[in-house]
């Protein structure tokens, strides 16, 4: 019965499948008298007749259905398919961290691959994140909301609509419309991790994104004048250097989606971002530093352009290393990418201002604790110095492929072995 709604008023189909029908015909009728007949010229004429009417009316119906079903989208035919089939035979990336910094690199890495799982920090308490995590008992939306814009596939309103921030003053101030979204969602479907996955489809996100715990979990940090600071958002403020982090509760389990994802990886990406307020906060669950030793896919780090005032002052690229490893272990990182471009003099001007420097390029340092390392120019400057999306992705692809091709390798080399 299905099948002959097509046939209804108003389809706009009926036309072009009996126009199609006809091609097929005349094609028919070409062949019969270009090889029984032996009428070349004319027969020729039919089957070209019969070729553009099957042609054009293919396309009529393509844009017909299209039309229909992605209003003032038909125009994108070409990225929907390419989207649906290329990007989903791309690399499968997992993506630990949180911030900025990892948006940003979903931006690029999005026109890699589809097959994306961004897992992202909970330990967020400041900000809009923050108040509704008190007030409802939530994990923090911040980071996850910023993750499924940069992954989204949707109108660009759609997205401006979820980073919208009210400010004007009252219970709403400072509050972010897509966090507020993720709590009807979550309050809608009664959980948080359901919710994600259906904000995901309204976003139409490439890939997806997934908390890294599902537990109510704190930053904790021991500072070097033995000072203690409880609250990712606190722990920035303090001058004294951090000296080890921790997390509170310390036997929070990960999420499985996070686990599995690492597991069947062809590359974990941890970074960019603060080191220890956005990636250490993934990697101090046990669960995920294990699944992280045991995968034989490429692990990367990408390192920090820049100094963090009260965080990391004074590291150099190898410090941001020693702090991951001595954290977690070393099994965690295979690869290492370091910016090794110079820093216009007018944005160093910038963030001098708040204390902030470039990251020292000490490379050697960091392949002789066994790190194979990656130095080249990954930074964009605007108003503020960034990675790159395009470059690192780049990089990424790169290392996989390398990845793959030593694998295969291998693997003939072990096939020849005789036993």
């Amino acid at each position: 019965m299905g099948l002959f709604k097509w046939l209804y008023p108003g389809m706009r189909i009926k036309r072009w499948v009996m126009l199609c029908v006809l091609g097929i015909i005349l094609c028919a009728m070409g062949f019969v008298l270009v090889i029984v007949e032996a009428k070349k010229t004319s027969g020729s004429l039919v089957l070209l007749l019969g070729s553009g009417f099957v042609a054009v009316s293919i396309r009529k119906i393509i844009k017909s259905v299209v039309t229909v079903l992605l209003p003032q989208r038909e125009g994108e035919l070409v990225n929907i398919i390419y989207q649906k089939r290329y990007l989903e035979r791309g690399p499968r990336i997992v993506v630990l961290g949180g911030g900025s910094g990892l948006a940003v690199l979903l931006h690029g890495l999005k026109e890699l691959t589809s097959n994306i799982t961004a897992v992202v920090t909970v330990a967020d308490d400041g900000g809009s994140s923050g108040r509704l995590r008190s007030q409802f008992n939530i994990p923090p939306p911040g980071d996850i909301r910023n993750c499924l814009v940069a992954l989204a596939d949707a109108e660009p309103l759609m997205s401006d609509l979820f980073q919208f921030r009210f400010t004007e003053s009252g219970e709403l101030e400072g509050h972010s419309f897509g966090n507020l979204f993720i709590l009807a969602m979550i309050k809608v479907t009664g959980d948080f991790e359901k919710a994600i996955r259906e904000s995901s489809k309204i976003l139409a996100i490439r890939g997806r994104v997934v908390p890294s715990t599902l537990k109510k979990v704190s930053l904790v940090a021991l500072h070097r004048d033995g000072t203690r600071t409880e609250g990712e958002s606190n722990i920035t403020k303090v001058k004294s250097p951090v000296q080890r982090l921790y997390l509170k509760p310390d036997n929070c389990a990960a999420t499985e989606d996070a686990l599995r994802a690492i597991e069947q990886a062809d590359a974990v990406v941890i970074g960019p971002g603060s080191l220890y307020t956005s990636l250490l906060p993934n990697l101090l669950i046990e669960d995920i530093t294990s699944a992280l030793a045991r995968a034989s896919a490429p692990k990367i780090y990408i390192c920090n352009v820049m100094t963090q005032p009260h965080e990391t002052d004074s590291f150099t690229a190898f410090d941001h290393v020693n702090a991951i490893v001595e954290h977690c272990r070393p099994e965690v990182l295979s690869h290492v990418i370091v910016n090794r471009a110079p820093i216009p003099a007018d944005a160093l001007k910038r963030y001098a201002e708040e204390e902030a420097f470039p990251v020292t390029d000490d490379a050697q340092r960091i392949r002789d604790l066994g790190y194979t390392v990656i130095e080249d120019n990954i930074i964009q400057v605007s108003d503020m110095v960034r990675h790159n999306p395009r470059r690192v992705t780049k990089i990424i692809g790169e290392i996989v492929q390398q990845h793959k091709k030593s694998g295969a390798v291998a693997r003939r080399g072990a096939s020849h072995v005789k036993v």
